[in-house]
């Protein structure tokens, strides 16, 4: 009996996928959150909503727009760095 190719099988669904614990997932992940946490504190009204809490679970999106901040020149060539491998190495 042949089976159907499902989103687990070869080929199908989960093949086009990208990998989210891959080493490059997640510095795509760390970087879009830095990146748009520090955008949102430039946002009057978004960074008191949302960049208040400098302790707990909300402070690592207030530590992410402070490095995003501070570190910006770097922030951004790492941004161009990563999205060329993204499209051409990958």
């Amino acid at each position: 009996m042949r089976r159907a190719a499902g989103p687990g099988a070869p080929g199908g669904a989960a093949a086009a996928m990208t990998n989210v614990y891959s080493l490059d997932g997640l510095l795509v992940f760390g970087l879009l959150l830095v990146c748009t946490c520090a955008y949102l504190r430039k946002v009057p009204r978004l960074k008191a909503w949302l960049l208040s809490e400098k302790r707990g679970v909300w402070g690592v999106f207030y530590k992410a727009a402070v490095i995003g901040t501070r570190l910006h020149v770097a922030v951004a060539v790492s941004c161009v760095l990563m999205a060329f491998y993204v499209l051409v190495v990958k």
